[in-house]
């Protein structure tokens, strides 16, 4: 009975490949909807909200209560050598009566250490850099369908992504990384998955990254009707994977562009790890996890087609004025559907990844970059991608599109290791289709 699931989700897989126009698709949160009525959950948020500010003296466990400030986490030491981010010293005169004292000094030291990569970067405000995000980061499974990426968080951080997003599910009271259902694909623990990323940003003190939370949950309620999952939850993965020593807490739960500070800053500080969540936010219990829609905006998200748009998708009822004042993401993944079993569910479209991700080109994140530049005024703050590593004219390509918008020089190598052989990035021939068709109609008589 097994094989035959198999064989029959191959076939269905097949004939994604070969069509993939349908319109029934499932959300980032799981969920069911249509291509024509919008493909994520209602998130509306009013016109001319504000936020609420928050009290930034201490960053407080949501759990415990207790000060992050007595809270220890291993470190590394970087071998980087650097000057001063910021500061420095200043020549002085003083006039005393008759008698001019002069004390001269050197000028301030010019910045060479990166930030994000790019030293040009470490006095731009965190709202005013396009950086790379790795769609669905844990989703990493050789030869499994619903995976978004190739290579271990480790890794995407080291080749230069620097925004994270997962779909979190809530089982039996431990939130896990999974695709639409854990048994199609477990990647572990939300706990796990973030003690990992600590590791990381501990031994990379010059690096800032965000971390986007779906909330798949978002739907269900507890016996009182009350939301069953919200950021109290993802508090505790957080907390206990020893994170919350690194997480910024802004002065306010909706950021505008000019509210947020630069790299510099959120590197001297040591509060380097930015964290969002799409649903079911609670900014009074946990100040630290903000609503990703109170501060940024998304485009169409999960398209099955190559004509990439820059209008807002989510949240509905932001006024033009307001999105002008907050940033956005570009969500440039491209998909196919396929139904198995009473399930509709969305997979990246491999065949074409290399166009996808590439610089150049109809269908392009570079082409959808630019769109969305001349449309706003200014570039994307984050690239949404699947299989970051694969594009073209070369391996990386993403990253190149991002520097273009940052006006920096991408000259990185990426990525990794080479590109395995587990990820097919070819459409499957007719003959292949007939042949998978064969193979599971003997099956069935």
């Amino acid at each position: 009975m097994g094989s035959l699931l198999r064989l029959l989700w191959l076939t269905n897989l097949a004939m994604a490949q070969l069509e993939s126009s349908s319109v029934e698709i499932i959300t980032i949160t799981g969920t069911t909807a249509s291509l024509s009525g919008g493909e994520a959950p209602a998130a509306t948020v009013p016109s001319d909200f504000e936020g609420s500010a928050i009290a930034t003296s201490t960053l407080t466990s949501a759990i415990s209560g207790t000060s992050s400030l007595n809270t220890t986490a291993s470190s590394a030491q970087s071998e980087a050598t650097y000057t001063r981010l910021v500061g420095g010293t200043r020549s002085s005169s003083v006039l005393s009566g008759n008698a001019t004292a002069t004390t001269s000094i050197a000028a301030p030291p010019v910045n060479t250490q990166p930030c994000n990569n790019y030293p040009e970067l470490c006095n731009r405000k965190y709202s005013n850099i396009t950086e790379v995000c790795a769609h669905n980061s844990p989703f990493v499974r050789q030869r499994n369908v619903a995976s978004n990426q190739e290579l271990t968080v480790t890794q995407q951080l080291d080749d230069g992504v620097r925004m994270l997003q997962g779909q979190a599910h809530y089982v039996n009271g431990t939130l896990y990384f999974c695709h639409t259902s854990c048994d199609l694909l477990n990647s572990g623990t939300v706990e796990d998955y973030l003690r990992t990323v600590t590791e990381w940003v501990a031994a990379h003190p010059f690096d800032v990254i965000t971390i986007l939370f779906g909330n798949y949950n978002w739907q269900d309620k507890d016996s009182d009707g009350n939301p069953l999952v919200t950021s109290r939850n993802f508090a505790k993965s957080i907390e206990a994977s020893g994170l919350l020593p690194y997480i910024y807490q802004p002065p306010n739960t909706a950021m505008k562009l000019d509210d947020w500070p630069t790299l510099g800053e959120l590197i001297i500080s040591g509060k380097r790890v930015i964290t969002f969540i799409d649903y079911n936010f609670n900014t009074k219990e946990v100040p630290y996890l903000l609503w990703e829609f109170y501060n940024m905006w998304e485009t169409p998200f999960s398209p099955t087609s190559d004509n990439f748009t820059c209008e807002i998708q989510r949240p509905d009822g932001l006024a033009e004025n307001r999105s002008r004042e907050m940033m956005y993401m570009a969500n440039h993944n491209l998909n196919v559907q396929i139904s198995l079993a009473g399930l509709n569910l969305l997979i990246p479209n491999t065949a074409e990844l290399n166009q996808t991700n590439g610089v150049n080109g109809s269908g392009s994140l570079g082409e959808m970059s630019t769109t969305c530049t001349d449309m706003w005024g200014r570039p994307p703050n984050f690239l949404l991608v699947d299989y970051y590593n694969y594009g073209s004219p070369m391996n990386g390509s993403v990253f190149e599109v991002a520097a273009r918008a940052n006006n920096v020089t991408y000259n990185r190598e990426c990525c990794g290791k080479a590109a395995s052989s587990g990820l097919n990035l070819q459409t499957p021939s007719s003959t292949y289709l007939a042949l998978v068709v064969a193979m599971a109609a003997a099956a069935i008589l």
